[in-house]
């Protein structure tokens, strides 16, 4: 794959970079014009532009049938809006809540489920925004755990994310901070030092990684893992079964393994219905992910989790998360 040293934000530029054939571009801009487009040039470096079935292509590279509709798609499939007291925060279960403090990612997955809400010029939770929400956060004292979400929270600078850090870990109530990031492994020059300081509070911590293919985890990506982990910060994993991608049963076991050999922990949540992502979806994942009991040490296994709106709870298949 030609190295790029910039973020791929456009269809023109994908054409540019070689990743997609220049046949394609016109459908492709109108898929652009409708959601996010970021290709890291850590995803980019992993890109086999001659393999039709790339694992990371299959991720991150557009598709034009994104623009189609099918009547079981959601624009907000778990509900997020319905459950969000104020600005940036999401109080769907008791005891934890949702703190989305900025709408942008470094890499937009196809597959995202709040590919509506995220995206460049979406906004980050500052100021007002931002004190309003911690106030919530403490004036609810069943609240045992907070996730940075958004967006990813590792795009904002280490200043800014101490600050959050700080200020949640002095609320009492709070016990444990949870980050969801891609960060580590799309854009693994982010986490310096000083990122990492800043995560530290003397609360319990833990970073999730989404990771849904061995192949993601090169040398520089567990550098980056290593540095948050060797820190005294636990970190799990999230992947989700996609089509093409990780729904095999040895693909799934191979990932299972390197995350495990990355010094981190697995859950894979089930899939969530957004606009456009319907062609992704797996229809052999559970299947798959089922085989893999008995063929891979049981530490290595997955917990499936699901999330959906409070009003189709009770169709939950396994634990929340």
């Amino acid at each position: 794959m030609p190295a790029t040293s910039k973020t791929l934000r456009s269809a023109s530029e994908l054409v540019e970079a070689q990743v997609i054939k220049p046949e394609r571009l016109a459908g492709l801009q109108k898929v652009a014009a409708r959601y996010a487009v970021a290709i890291t040039p850590a995803f980019v470096d992993l890109i086999d532009t001659a393999n039709p079935h790339d694992p990371i292509a299959r991720q991150f590279v557009p598709d034009e049938r994104e623009l189609e509709g099918h009547a079981q798609e959601r624009g907000d499939p778990i509900g997020d809006e319905a459950h969000s007291p104020v600005a940036g925060v999401v109080h769907r279960y008791p005891d934890r809540v949702l703190l989305k403090l900025v709408n942008a990612c470094a890499v937009y997955c196809r597959f995202c489920f709040r590919r509506e809400m995220v995206g460049p010029g979406r906004g980050v939770l500052t100021g007002a925004a931002l004190t309003t929400a911690l106030d919530y956060i403490a004036r609810t004292p069943q609240i045992w755990e907070v996730i940075l979400t958004g967006g990813d929270p590792l795009l904002l600078p280490p200043r800014r994310l101490k600050d959050v850090m700080t200020r949640l870990a002095a609320i009492d109530h709070v016990k444990v901070i949870r980050i969801h990031t891609r960060v580590p492994i799309a854009a693994p020059e982010r986490v310096t030092a000083a990122a990492v300081r800043a995560l530290r509070t003397g609360k319990a911590t833990f970073m999730v990684l989404h990771a849904n293919h061995a192949q993601e985890l090169g040398e520089k990506a567990r550098t980056a893992c290593a540095r948050v982990i060797d820190a005294g910060i636990p970190m799990l994993s999230q992947s989700v079964l996609l089509r093409g991608v990780n729904d095999d049963v040895e693909t799934l076991g191979a990932l299972m393994r390197a995350l495990v050999a990355n010094r981190t922990t697995c859950t894979m949540p089930i899939w969530r219905l957004a606009p456009g992502i319907s062609a992704r979806q797996s229809p052999k994942a559970r299947r798959s992910c089922a085989r893999c009991t008995g063929a891979i040490p049981a530490y290595a296994s997955r917990n499936m989790c699901s999330t959906f709106p409070a009003a189709t709870a009770n169709r939950r298949s396994g634990p929340t998360i």
